[in-house]
């Protein structure tokens, strides 16, 4: 059986995601919180469907990425059993760190947006230069300024 995954459409990575009762509250609403993993297992697809590989990485030494920023805004909320869809863009992949912007859709209704900045650091916990073959794979994935 094939994990869920999305799939990169150009410069956007289209991630589906489904929401289960456990991530309601009493009321049916998706708790707040859950925005966030349903975005980072997004970006942890985009790194797997750009063919990097975090895993080997991290247990070589090689380094790791850790959210250091995010700035949120929740629009509408999500509910029980709806099916969502998290957009994510890279906007700008510096020599330590990647900005994203993810947003949370309902069909065509905007749920949330999060901007994101993804610093690599190595296994100190100190920013580093992430691998040159990954700033290259984001590279193709970085939105332009003309699109």
């Amino acid at each position: 059986m094939q994990p869920p995954s999305g799939q990169i459409d150009g410069s956007r990575h289209l991630y589906p995601v489904r929401v289960f009762f456990e991530d309601t509250d009493l009321s049916g609403i998706a708790y707040h919180a859950n925005y966030l993993k349903w975005c980072e297992r997004a970006r942890s697809d985009i790194l797997r469907l750009l063919g990097i590989d975090q895993r080997a990485a991290n247990e070589a030494g090689e380094g790791f990425y850790a959210v250091s920023e995010a700035n949120i805004k929740w629009r509408r909320p999500a509910k029980l059993d709806d099916v969502l869809t998290v957009v994510t863009t890279c906007d700008q992949v510096r020599a330590a760190s990647c900005n994203m912007a993810q947003k949370v859709f309902r069909g065509s209704e905007l749920l949330c947006e999060i901007d994101i900045v993804a610093a690599f650091l190595a296994a100190d916990g100190r920013p580093k230069r992430q691998p040159a073959a990954w700033r290259d794979a984001f590279e193709t994935f970085v939105t332009k300024e003309s699109e």
